[in-house]
């Protein structure tokens, strides 16, 4: 289970890591791409402006002036100036600031752009992407087309360095977390562990006065007759005792190594569970309905399979209103390579109830429902939801159609015993 612990720790540390460098290389790259776009955009205004030529004088963009274009600056991007008439006409092509692209090129590019009817936008045309701005002035069209691909790649450089620069810390930072997450959890483990020994040490200490006071108890009936002092002290013995051995029970469980799971049988357990179960549940006119599907396999442990089997129905038929139904189906799952457990029963009460406590130790669903005749700890659903760990499984609890269900989800195995 530490091990466990720990396995989970580093995952969702390494999880949020890479998060925040997910968010922070997204954001970055977010804007490089943003303000890339809107330089391509001012140097396009600039040279509309003044008819695809570099000004002499200064640079202005709208109604301020940008501090990182000059005319000298602007010799740095990569353009031509196409001329046309009303009819699409090419009257004038300028290609003095562009090497790589031909008359032809040139003309096939303007020819899509004018196909666009838009003032702006891009265009690609032999993988390189060209982004255009033109305007018209007595009675002719100046386009302006920009080679954008030199500053796409400094974005796209960006991107990739921040990658590089994310996935080393992220390599750096898993390996110190590997190295350093056992002295980090390891408060926690201490923690446990005493407990651990302490719920054993405890237990065995409690046995020795519990067995005292039973033979006393035994004793008192002997020679004065048995009464109700000396039922109710058996009966309080018995319970105490009950709950020394699900404690010791489930330290045990967490205590063991990772347990080794053979295919078992379900059916043939569930059966068999059902069987023992079917008199207990009629004895307060109670309806069992039992439901299992035939040669069903699963990877598990045969004892810790049937006790969970246990718990779920000894805890149906307890916490079952009088008269109600106990349901108890086994089966595959409808869309999914599956084996589904389901233990139901009546409970009127149940609108109300946290459900999402039941699992935890010591906690009981409805004290005013349950007083004087439903004897319980709380231990035995937390033993559950650990034997379903244990299995690689899944464990949940519903209410619907005023009943309770329990509903466990076991990975079916193909390779029978």
């Amino acid at each position: 289970m530490i091990q466990r612990f720990r396995y989970k720790f580093i995952a969702l540390s390494t999880t949020a890591l890479i998060f925040v460098i997910l968010t922070i290389i997204g954001s970055i790259s977010a804007l490089t791409t943003y303000r890339t776009h809107q330089e391509v955009k001012n140097v396009l205004t600039i040279l509309v402006k003044n008819d695809g030529q570099i000004p002499q004088r200064n640079i202005q963009v709208g109604n301020y002036q940008p501090q990182q274009f000059t005319r000298e600056s602007l010799h740095q991007y990569r353009y031509f100036t196409v001329v046309t008439d009303n009819q699409g006409r090419v009257n004038e092509i300028q290609d003095d600031h562009i090497t790589t692209v031909t008359s032809q090129d040139a003309r096939a590019i303007t020819r899509r752009i004018l196909r666009h009817k838009e003032d702006n936008g891009r265009v690609y045309y032999h993988g390189v992407t060209y982004a255009y701005q033109w305007q018209k002035s007595q009675g002719e069209k100046t386009i302006v087309i920009l080679d954008e691909s030199i500053l796409m790649t400094r974005s796209r450089e960006v991107m990739n360095t921040g990658l590089m620069l994310g996935l080393v810390t992220l390599v750096l930072y898993t390996i110190v977390l590997v190295l350093y997450s056992r002295r980090a959890i390891r408060p926690i483990i201490q923690a446990e562990q005493r407990q651990k020994e302490f719920i054993t040490n405890a237990s065995h200490e409690l046995k020795t006065p519990l067995t005292v006071i039973a033979a006393n108890t035994e004793m008192q009936e002997i020679l004065n007759g048995e009464n109700e002092w000396t039922t109710s002290t058996k009966q309080q013995v018995s319970r105490l005792t009950k709950l020394i051995n699900n404690l010791v029970s489930l330290a045990r469980m967490q205590e063991q190594p990772t347990l080794t799971l053979v295919p078992v049988d379900i059916s043939q357990v569930a059966t068999r569970v059902a069987t023992s179960f079917k008199s207990v549940v009629k004895t307060d006119d109670k309806q069992f309905n039992v439901q299992i599907e035939k040669e069903l396999f699963v990877n598990g442990d045969e004892n810790y399979l049937q006790e969970l089997l246990n718990i779920l129905l000894d805890n149906a038929n307890k916490y079952c209103d009088p008269n109600g139904e106990v349901d108890f189906t086994v089966g595959r799952a409808s869309h999914s390579k599956n084996v589904t457990i389901k233990v139901a029963n009546s409970y009127a009460e149940g609108k109300d109830v946290d459900y999402n406590r039941f699992f935890n130790r010591f906690y009981r669903a409805d004290e005013s429902h349950t007083k004087g005749k439903k004897a319980g700890f709380g231990i035995g659903l937390s033993m559950a939801q650990y034997i379903v760990k244990m299995f690689n499984g899944k464990i949940a609890v519903k209410y619907t159609d005023g009943k309770l269900a329990f509903l466990v989800t076991l990975k079916e195995s193909k390779q029978k015993v």
